[in-house]
């Protein structure tokens, strides 16, 4: 188990112990995001397993019509980062499965535990995103610090929500996984746009 994360002896208040095996996995997957090529392939020709990957995270996210659109510099990712109207389809898509994968993974491990666990994700995240985003915005010559949080931000998001589905016990198939396959890939995956997943 990763020694940033640490469970009382105590049960919680359903009487149920903390899953340490789902914790342990969650150490390691923290361990793990130092090791990711952060937006390392922003901008490049989209490779067949990209767009499989992409293809799958689509339908499995209930949006089997929208196609894969590549973004090819830092400037077309920006307008497509624009904050979605609150009522965008995508947007809630996925926030109901974030709930519900909250929900589960509190049933399995108490509240507590997931809040520790997912703090720990989160510092893991930043520490390993920072000098990779720095990098990036030399390579693109990018001084927009607005865009550049709005990046990481993503990628801290994906990382939380990559996390959620470990603790909670769901499916590789889970469309978070596939989402946070794209950032390992080097990706990021920007929007959803009407009939376009926005990839840069």
């Amino acid at each position: 188990m990763s020694d940033d994360i640490d469970l009382d002896d105590d049960p919680d208040e359903d009487g149920l112990y903390a899953d340490e095996d789902q914790l342990e996995l969650v150490g390691r997957f923290g361990a793990s995001l130092g090791a990711i090529p952060w937006f390392s392939r922003v901008g490049a020709r989209l490779e067949e397993r990209e767009v499989r990957e992409a293809r799958g995270y689509l339908d499995a996210l209930g949006f089997p019509d929208v196609d894969v659109a590549r973004i090819a510099s830092f400037a077309d990712a920006a307008e497509a980062a624009a904050s979605p109207d609150w009522d965008d389809p995508a947007w809630e898509a996925e926030e109901q499965l974030r709930a519900a994968l909250t929900d589960d993974a509190v049933a399995r491990i108490g509240a507590e535990a997931l809040s520790v666990a997912m703090t720990h994700i989160a510092a893991r995240a930043a520490t390993s995103i920072d000098d990779k985003i720095t990098r990036a915005a030399q390579l693109w010559d990018v001084e927009d610090d607005a865009l550049l949080n709005a990046a990481k931000g993503a990628a801290i998001k994906a990382a939380h929500e990559a996390a959620l589905v470990l603790l909670a016990g769901a499916e590789e198939t889970h469309p978070f996984a596939l989402k946070f396959r794209l950032f390992e890939r080097g990706r990021w995956p920007v929007s959803v746009a009407g009939a376009s997943f926005n990839l840069f």
